[in-house]
């Protein structure tokens, strides 16, 4: 009864704790990087100029099923339109010039496409995918028959596997890259003569490891049976003029998409560029990967919920490039480094509005967006505004290397909006390579720039070095000198407090930890069993270890901490170093109270903070070094963090050992579970303050309601 008493009193106390920090702690402050909020903060680079419906082209039928955009070098205008089995093809002014429907084949025999679904075309011939007729037809660019590309053979092939063409594109060279609807190995690459060269883009499948360890487990038959993992086909493609391929998709799972737009990870990405043999060559060094929207939450700017669906990619200027999602009917454009440069389009009745965007194509200043809604199947023209002018301008002038017309053309953007990261990143970028390398760094703070900030504190610091390498060198020289000296000095004085019979004094208490960390076994014995430590230099290395981490949150240096975190907080910094040490120190005392341990909670305590040692002891350089480190140099700091945690791990792990007289195997089993009591500690604390709150809300209610009635 009395083990289970302090087991209670204990539970109730931790309860009562665990609710008053619930109840006041307040998160950090998070930074958000939203399309909305982009928007409405940007002035627009394009706005709505026309309407391009059945009546403007002057078509004798309605379009019935628009499923692809293209516009060929001299600016004329193809739609592959599926329900009516044509290729509408018109002038620049978007005005009827023929269609492409029915023809006479290589036999002379009359042939017609089959809801044609993808078009592509170049300064010789127009390639339809005539999707139902499983095969790809070139045609002049007069509209006459040239050759029918039949369907690709090959044992890469699944046995009964159905080839559907649903988009092409075509490099310099003649070699066809095809996205076939059916086809999950990747990008059919064939030539024109029907040739098949191999797949290439494959998304790579993610399989957990648990599905591998279940699958082992399975005998063949089940294995047949179970699903398959293949990977996601692609919805659409484009080529660029130095013969890379974009190419989209919108198979991916939600789940899947959303994990990788911070990570960057390609794996999952819903748009990629692809080289020659078929490797992701994107790069995305923006805030965030080219997902399209990155806020995926319901907010009033954006009710639609969960990653942008991309259904077509398009190629522009200056190294830019647009997808389009077909969930908000926006147009994201990024430029080559895959920054965010504007958005625009929106889904609604207004004029420029897009009810359904299926496709997407640059000709010339404009853009042309593709509408198959229900009511109005049209393209929108997009034309580029001053500010668009003005943007364009400035990355030719810096793809071109011309910096100061670039700067010049970034500080007039930044006087439409003073918010607009990419300018200040772009008047950084030119400062740079002019060698003004701490005003370009200033530039990039403004960005939040951290990689191209690092380059150029990395030309500042070599600058640094050539003039005090010899000072700084004997300045290392001597840190080590001193660290090397305290280190002795410790050994010494804890050599004599072995000796000392009695109380130790504070400066032998708070030394002490300098050998517990290195003999762990011996240390922690001596701290129960011959009072090497006390309950008052443990609540000093614990505070000692909070300030570390406060450090840690205003001292890291700005390329590894650009945002700050949000600010220091103070309690924050210390509730997150407390509670998990006191849920550790409570559910340990309980369990090993039932199970024979020797350690009082005191002792516990006491063990488990001087096992904290390692944190201040490794944190404190780690943000020291990231005041000098490059962003490329960050894995020192990363080293000494997990070396810090790991190292308190084993300390805390030796030291409940000893502290208990518990063998190896009891150890592993009690930390076990101490862990997963602290974690039914943490549910029932959940579970008491939610019910506090409820009760609270109740009472004040019934008093509400009275004050009411009286």
């Amino acid at each position: 009864m009395k083990k289970l008493s302090r087991i209670l009193v204990s539970v109730i106390s931790l309860l009562i704790l665990l609710t008053t920090v619930v109840g006041a702690a307040t998160p950090y402050a998070t930074y958000t990087y939203s399309s909305s909020e982009f928007v409405l903060n940007s002035p627009a680079a394009y706005v709505p100029d026309r309407i391009v419906d059945s009546n403007y082209i002057g078509l004798s039928t309605p379009l019935g099923d628009p499923r692809d955009l293209f516009v060929a070098p001299d600016q004329t205008v193809y739609i592959a339109d599926a329900t009516n089995n044509r290729i509408v093809c018109m002038d620049r002014y978007f005005k009827l010039q023929f269609e492409i429907s029915k023809f006479n084949n290589e036999q002379g025999v009359p042939d017609t496409l089959s809801e044609p679904s993808g078009v592509f075309v170049n300064d010789k011939y127009i390639y339809v995918c005539d999707s139902n007729n499983n095969r790809i037809i070139m045609f002049t660019r007069d509209g006459e028959f040239h050759k029918v590309i039949p369907a690709p053979v090959s044992a890469l092939f699944d046995e009964g596997a159905i080839y559907k063409p649903v988009a092409c594109a075509v490099d310099e060279y003649g070699r066809l890259f095809i996205v076939s609807s059916t086809t999950y190995q990747g990008i059919i690459v064939m030539s024109e003569d029907g040739g098949f060269h191999g797949f290439i883009g494959a998304t790579q499948v993610q399989i957990s490891a648990l599905e591998i360890l279940w699958r082992n487990f399975q005998t063949k038959e089940q294995r047949e049976y179970s699903s398959k993992y293949v990977s996601t086909e692609f919805n659409n493609i484009s080529i660029d003029k130095d013969n890379f391929i974009y190419v989209t998709t919108s198979s991916i799972s939600e789940s899947a998409q959303q994990a990788t737009i911070k990570s960057k990870d390609g794996t999952n990405a819903p748009v990629k560029k692809l080289n020659a043999s078929g490797a992701d060559v994107m790069r995305r060094n923006g805030f965030f990967a080219p997902h399209g929207e990155v806020k995926v939450s319901q907010s009033t700017l954006d009710p639609i919920t969960g990653p942008s669906k991309i259904v077509d990619a398009a190629v522009g200027p200056e190294g830019t490039w647009s997808i389009i999602d077909e969930k908000r009917s926006k147009v994201y454009t990024y430029d080559k480094d895959g920054s965010l440069l504007f958005i625009f389009g929106d889904g609604g009745v207004q004029f420029g509005n897009i009810d359904s965007v299926k496709a997407i194509a640059y000709q010339g200043s404009n853009i042309l967006l593709l509408d198959k809604g229900m009511d109005k199947k049209s393209i929108t023209v997009y034309r580029r505004t001053e500010y668009g002018d003005l943007l364009l301008g400035a990355l030719e002038h810096q793809n071109n290397r011309i910096y100061d017309v670039a700067i010049d053309d970034w500080t007039a953007i930044l006087k439409h909006n003073n918010n607009y990261d990419a300018a200040y990143i772009g008047i950084g970028k030119a400062l740079y390579r002019g060698g003004q390398y701490e005003e370009a760094m200033e530039y990039y703070r403004y960005a939040y720039e951290t990689e191209n900030y690092s380059l150029a504190y990395q030309e500042i610091r070599k600058e640094f070095l050539a003039k005090w390498i010899v000072p700084v060198i004997l300045g290392i020289v001597a840190i080590f000198v001193l660290i090397g000296k305290f280190f002795g000095y410790a050994a010494k004085i804890n050599k004599k407090a072995q000796l000392k019979v009695g109380r130790k004094s504070l400066k032998e208490e708070m030394l002490y930890p300098f050998h517990l960390i290195f003999h762990p076994f011996d240390g922690f014995w001596d701290l129960k069993h011959e009072k090497r430590g006390s309950v008052r230099s443990a609540f000093l290395i614990l505070v000692i270890t909070i300030a570390s981490f406060a450090y840690q949150a205003v001292g890291t240096g700005y390329i590894f901490n650009p945002k700050d975190n949000g600010g220091l907080s103070i309690i924050m910094t210390a509730v997150s170093i407390l509670m998990p040490l006191f849920l550790w120190c409570i559910a340990n005392w309980c369990l090993t109270t039932l199970f024979e341990g020797e350690g009082s909670f005191k002792d516990i305590f006491v063990a488990s903070c001087y096992a904290l040692t390692p944190l201040p002891l490794l944190t404190i350089p780690a943000v020291l070094l990231s005041n000098v480190l490059t962003f490329n140099e960050g894995q020192i700091i990363t080293l000494l963090s997990a070396i810090s945690f790991v190292w308190m791990g084993a300390l805390i792990f030796v030291g409940m050992m000893v502290t208990h007289d518990y063998s190896m195997f009891k150890s592993i089993l009690t930390s076990i579970g101490t862990i997963v009591g602290a974690v039914f500690i943490m549910f029932l604390a959940v579970l008491f303050t939610s019910l506090l709150a409820k009760m609270v809300s109740f009472v004040s209610s019934i008093i509400v309601e009275i004050n009411y009635r009286m």
